[in-house]
């Protein structure tokens, strides 16, 4: 899909990833995805015989917030199930700061595979978010001697249930991502691979000692930092204040890569994501490229273009049909995205029909 900017064509993939992660990825908010004057945001896609739909709200006295309904095939859901239906790997400008941005969107990025790679991982995930938002209410609480900390020890053990459970579903994911990621780093950059591989590590406030379990070292931070959580009034240790690093030969990519290096890795930390979800059941999921092939050099294009072409299907975008390879304007349908009055429109590049 080409077009020029703001004729809606991130908009477009935006709603695409919704219907497969029940949430943006360019905003928290899901007021945000509503258009401005409108009350109801509403994406329905058909992949097989399933209907998926998500459809949003406005929420909040100022109508800034958005209240969420899901369905798969005409009944409410989790946000989990949209991605057994859907499975998307999406490859965007914000993924050129996975390297060195905001811990934030390292966990991000490692939360949405897990979730998709293990069934049970986002529902835990969902259940360590609320049990944290509990925690951190009472810990506030308490700093304002409203209530005890006797009361903490409902919440504490939940926490260390859940926060134990996530910490060994993000370590289960980076194993498993290991041999992948490798594999898709060497094919890209065979002389930087030859030099050392690209890995991903841990940085985890809660590092075990000995033989202790996950569970173990969180309960053993919690006391350590029991005193200075009721005078924040927030939870200071805990899978949400992980990261994530990416490591080149042993040294954290962060601290030293250039931009040619941070791309290498991200397009191999996605073309690994592809491969990973693929293994489940051979299924490749579906790929969405937002306006990236300008951000690449002409060797990681073909990279990418090969991938592509393997696939069943895939979204790309750019303002320009020139900016993508020849050998994908070959074998691509090509649509052009006009803004009009109503929002955007397909038009089919080779017959001019609208979608």
């Amino acid at each position: 899909m080409w077009g020029p900017n703001a004729a809606g064509k991130t908009s477009l993939l935006e709603a695409i990833a919704l219907l497969g992660w029940g949430r943006s990825h360019r905003t928290t908010s899901d007021g945000e995805m509503i258009r401005w004057g409108r009350d109801l945001a509403r994406v329905e896609g058909r992949v097989g015989r399933d209907v998926l739909e998500v459809a949003i709200t406005r929420s909040g006295a100022d109508g800034s917030g958005g209240r969420k309904r899901i369905r798969v095939n005409g009944v409410g859901r989790r946000a989990t199930a949209l991605g057994r239906g859907l499975r998307v790997v999406l490859f965007a400008p914000e993924e050129m700061l996975l390297v060195i941005g905001s811990p934030s969107l390292r966990r991000s990025a490692i939360d949405a595979l897990a979730a998709a790679r293990f069934p049970a991982y986002g529902d835990d995930l969902v259940s360590y978010g609320r049990t944290l938002q509990q925690r951190n209410s009472l810990l506030r609480a308490i700093r304002e001697e409203t209530a005890s900390r006797d009361q903490l020890r409902f919440w504490d053990e939940t926490f260390l249930e859940t926060g134990a459970r996530v910490v060994a579903g993000r370590a289960a994911l980076l194993e498993a991502l290991a041999q992948p990621l490798a594999a898709a780093h060497r094919e890209i950059a065979p002389d930087e691979a030859a030099a050392g591989g690209l890995t991903l590590r841990t940085v985890t406030n809660t590092p075990p000692i000995g033989s202790e379990t996950p569970r173990d070292a969180l309960a053993r931070r919690l006391v350590d930092t029991a005193d200075r959580e009721v005078w924040n009034g927030a939870t200071l240790i805990g899978p949400h204040r992980d990261d994530v690093a990416f490591d080149l030969a042993g040294r954290d990519l962060a601290g030293f890569a250039s931009r040619g290096q941070q791309r290498t890795a991200i397009l191999a930390f996605k073309l690994a994501e592809l491969d990973l979800l693929t293994e489940l059941d051979g299924r490749p999921p579906l790929l969405l490229l937002d306006d990236v092939f300008s951000e690449l050099d002409p060797d990681r294009r073909a990279h990418l273009v090969r991938r592509i072409a393997d696939l069943p299907q895939a979204f790309v975008t750019t303002t320009t049909p020139d900016d993508l390879d020849p050998a994908l304007r070959a074998v691509a349908q090509g649509w052009q995205v006009r803004a009009e009055s109503d929002g955007a429109i397909l038009v089919r590049a080779s017959t001019g029909a609208r979608a």
